[in-house]
């Protein structure tokens, strides 16, 4: 993270927008079967990268920019047999809203999105997780749950997180952007 950051200020100067967009899904598993290592993994993706993503752009980052780190609606909610994400993706808005609350001085901007089922290979993964050889089932399952009915497409988290990196959102900080067809007002 620390070079990557580097190596953007070295070619761009300083930095106006990071989009802290990494993590893995994990396994399927209740906890009481979550291999320890693959947890230790999960948590080394998806919050300490997070985090470490953060520390190092900071500093770098021109006052007034923006910060949007991915989430998740499991961020926000539960669901079963996959507890390393669903911690993960709770702690990175733990992340998002203290450097929220450090950057504010510097008018730095710091938000989480959480999306719902995005129509990506990290779902075909789940879908075959939560059901083995009858992952298409799954992904219907999941659908119904919806309230819009269809999984999220990649390039409608894309123009949330765009809006997020804009001027637009100037007065928009510390706040988790549920973008998910519904599925957390039910």
């Amino acid at each position: 993270m620390k070079r990557y950051v580097e190596d953007t200020v070295k070619a761009f100067g300083k930095i106006d927008v990071f989009f802290n967009n990494a993590g893995i899904e994990g396994v399927v598993k209740p906890i009481t079967e979550y291999p320890e290592e693959m947890f230790d993994k999960v948590i080394a993706v998806n919050v300490r990268g997070a985090w470490l993503g953060v520390k190092y752009v900071l500093p770098q980052m021109n006052d007034g920019g923006s910060i949007i780190n991915t989430s998740s609606v499991a961020g926000i909610n539960g669901s079963p047999n996959v507890s390393a994400y669903i911690t993960s993706k709770h702690a990175v808005v733990g992340i998002m809203r203290a450097a929220a609350v450090e950057a504010a001085p510097r008018k730095i901007r710091v938000n989480s999105v959480h999306p719902s089922p995005v129509d990506n290979r990290m779902m075909r993964s789940l879908e075959e997780g939560f059901a083995p050889g009858h992952a298409e089932a799954a992904k219907q399952q999941l659908e119904k749950t919806i309230p819009l009915g269809r999984y999220a497409e990649p390039e409608e988290i894309a123009q949330l997180v765009l809006f997020l990196a804009s001027d637009e959102s100037r007065f928009i900080t510390g706040t988790t952007q549920v973008i998910d067809g519904g599925l957390s007002v039910q």
